[in-house]
């Protein structure tokens, strides 16, 4: 790789294999290895914001001479890199090899967004960050599985916040020369350039690649000479709101992803497709089995017998529905390929309960995929309600959609110092088994003024960060004071502090709290037992209402009346959301009931002790035990904002505030700890990526493995 290359020549022979880690984002989740290039440079690893790549560019060579000379450095630097290289060998003995002896017997992971690192901004929310989860967890276990999707060299947004609250939109370009990513390269060394097949005019993207663990993840873009002005904005940031565009990014993706793949020789016998963004990779695959020589319904059949497809929204309208005419303009030559003529073309993505509206990529998703799952088991329940027309002939409880519970990926989320806590009481070794359920039972062993100490200690990172996030905007842009103010400078470590921290969409409900002001005010404002709430997260740049919703909460953040115990911090990413989920008290969520597909961040925040206060909605029906966090809200339909509220105050005023602020003789709240315990155990190993992506194999993978290796002898057979 040319980013590699070029770190080097400048790398001494002793330390040479710095770069190779620095571009396998690895590191990320292994806190020694992060150690190890705080070890090198560590003014430049803070001025990077942790970026290992960017801290070795601006590595003076002096600096890399010394770390040569300095044994306690070396002897770091020689364990990490022995690990390191360790967790790269493809066999972990875990994933079966059994199942096919075919060289392509590996999934293709198709996902419009993936969350891994701040250092690499090209995610919105919580599906990227399950996507990176997965692919993480994937290495982890060895999982033969290669991801693509989109570099966004513009980012998501960046968010800035006006004096009267309401959100600019800021784009977030990617440094791509300074960022843990490689160019692609060709059989002359130039940038790998790969023409989209049947789009006229013509489509080209340029790949990079992402390196995670034992995983490929390559990213195309757009924006390259090769493209007209049109064209080189289809991969210009995530979610553009143009419907034609955005079918113009689904093609890139799902089509152009599956030419990529085949163009680096990554045949792949298996499909996982994350969300309907993804599911033109299906087309794509019974195109190439049809011009092969088979009839499109053996092609669709053998498509379908190998592909996964997961569906995250229970949200009607968070389903992309293309306009017939669009469908027509960009496939019109592309049906002929398939055998069809327009009318069995288009539906193949017809909903038959609205088979006018156009063509419903998650209809078709399903329709093409044999294993379907929703993200919860409450989710699982929704998806068949919702998509019962697809299978009228069965009853709603026998439509074929099962359910996957998400799970968070914890070497990723579990924070260093929790993390050194439980390897001193659980053993070093917990970290490789932590899907055992039994293990988290020794948790109980933790003295609680260990863990107390370590979860202030957190608290009051978290309230440094934000204070230390305040300055530099206050040095860098010289902006409103009243900014300054509502972004958390007046928080007080030693007060409950309550998290809530998400995409700022109408039924998250983030204003819920607001309903009775002066009944919040009493609660937030009492002398003795204050309670103060940090809100985080952005609104979609083309949802006026979740901007109005944040104007709310950050016009309460500078009412003077709430003492400074609201504040509102701008532009929520991944390292914002590990000082949340790990520094707050208690994390509050509250979604309109049943659109929570899931939710994970209070499966992060339980996994460092920090309690879950929540509607019963998503994975907290399966999550909460009656011992480890609380749960609130009505279940009427009727007046539902206001009885959910009041049910809201009733459990702070009653339960938690009480709880937290009963402290002993020694000055520990005994009794609130225990809920910090049963948060951890309760969580880590059920609601954990690897529990998940386990599911996952026995489930689908394997069952779509075997589908893919019977195929092949079938096709073998024959050519005999």
């Amino acid at each position: 790789m040319q980013n590699i290359k070029g770190l080097l020549s400048e790398i001494p022979e002793r330390i040479s294999d710095l770069p190779e880690l620095a571009y396998n984002s690895w590191w990320s989740w292994h806190p020694e290895a992060r150690m190890l290039f705080k070890m090198l440079n560590r003014p430049e690893w803070k001025l990077s914001v942790h970026n290992p790549v960017k801290m070795l560019m601006n590595t003076d060579t002096t600096i890399l001479e010394k770390a040569t000379k300095d044994q306690k450095f070396l002897r770091h630097y020689d364990a990490v890199i022995t690990r390191f290289h360790e967790d790269m060998k493809t066999n972990t003995g875990w994933f079966p090899e059994n199942i096919t002896s075919s060289e392509d017997s590996f999934l293709a992971f198709f996902s419009a967004e993936y969350g891994l690192h701040h250092s690499l901004p090209f995610y919105a929310g919580g599906l990227g960050f399950l996507a990176g989860d997965l692919v993480k967890e994937s290495s982890d276990l060895g999982i033969p599985l290669v991801a693509i999707g989109f570099m966004y060299p513009e980012g998501y947004l960046q968010q800035r916040i006006n004096p009267d609250g309401w959100q600019l939109d800021e784009n977030e370009n990617i440094e791509r020369e300074n960022a843990p990513i490689s160019r692609v390269l060709d059989t002359k060394g130039k940038h790998r350039i790969i023409k989209v097949p049947f789009i006229e005019p013509s489509i080209y993207v340029e790949v990079w690649k992402v390196q995670v663990g034992r995983v490929e993840l390559y990213l195309m873009d757009t924006d390259i000479d090769e493209n007209d002005p049109w064209n080189r904005s289809i991969t210009s940031h995530l979610y553009i709101g143009n419907p034609e565009q955005r079918l113009r990014q689904e093609i890139v993706l799902g089509i152009g992803g599956t030419e990529v793949l085949k163009q680096l020789g990554k045949q792949h016998s298996v499909l996982h497709l994350n969300e309907g963004h993804t599911v033109f990779a299906i087309l794509e695959r019974i195109r190439e089995k049809v011009a092969s020589g088979m009839s499109f319904d053996d092609a669709f059949e053998q498509t379908r017998s190998t592909t996964i497809f997961t569906t995250h929204t229970p949200v009607p309208a968070g389903n992309d529905v293309i306009p017939f005419p669009f469908m027509e303009k960009y496939f019109s030559s592309y049906w002929p390929s398939l055998g069809l003529n327009r009318d069995s073309f288009l539906a193949l993505g017809v909903d038959p309960k609205d088979p006018k509206a156009g063509f419903n990529m998650t209809a078709f998703g399903l329709k093409g995929s044999l294993y379907h799952n929703g993200v919860s088991k409450r989710h699982g329940a929704v998806a068949r309600k919702m998509w019962h027309s697809l299978w009228p002939e069965v009853p709603e409880q026998k439509v074929p959609i099962d359910s996957i519970t998400n799970g968070i990926h914890v070497p990723t989320w579990i924070e260093p110092r929790m993390q050194f806590l439980f390897n001193h009481y659980l053993g070093a070794d917990w970290i490789n088994e932590h899907d055992n359920p039994e293990i988290w039972e020794l948790i109980d062993d933790i003295p609680d003024q260990e863990l107390w100490q370590t979860h202030y200690w957190l608290k009051n990172k978290l309230v440094l960060r934000m204070m230390e996030r305040a300055r530099q905007r206050w040095m860098n842009d010289q902006p409103d004071p009243r900014i300054i103010l509502a972004s958390g400078v007046l928080l007080d470590p030693n007060v409950l502090t309550l998290g809530f921290a998400r995409r700022f969409a109408t039924y998250k409900r983030a204003t819920l709290i607001f309903q009775d002001m002066e009944r919040l005010r009493k609660i937030l404002c009492d002398r003795w037992k204050p309670v103060q709430i940090i809100f985080a997260g952005k609104a979609h740049p083309a949802d006026d209402q979740g901007k109005l919703l944040l104007q709310q909460v950050f016009n309460a953040a500078k009412d003077a009346s709430f003492g400074g115990r609201i504040a509102f911090v701008e532009d929520y990413d991944e390292q914002l959301a590990q000082y949340l989920t790990h520094g707050v008290d208690v994390w509050v969520n509250n979604p309109l009931p049943p659109y929570e597909a899931c939710g994970t961040s209070g499966m992060k925040a339980s996994l460092n002790g920090v309690p879950h206060l929540s509607i019963l909605d998503g994975w907290w029906i399966e999550g909460y035990n009656g011992k480890n966090g609380w749960v609130f809200g009505k279940k009427d339909e009727e007046h539902r904002d206001v009885d959910d509220a009041n049910a809201l105050y009733h459990s702070l005023e009653q339960d938690i505030i009480p709880l937290f602020y009963q402290v002993d003789d020694d000055g520990i709240p005994h009794n609130w700890i225990q809920v910090m315990k049963e948060a951890i155990k309760s969580t880590a190993a059920i609601f954990s990526a690897r529990r998940m992506m386990k599911e996952y194999t026995s489930k689908f993978y394997q069952p779509a493995l075997q589908n893919a290796s019977n195929i092949q002898i079938h096709s073998k057979t024959i050519d005999r």
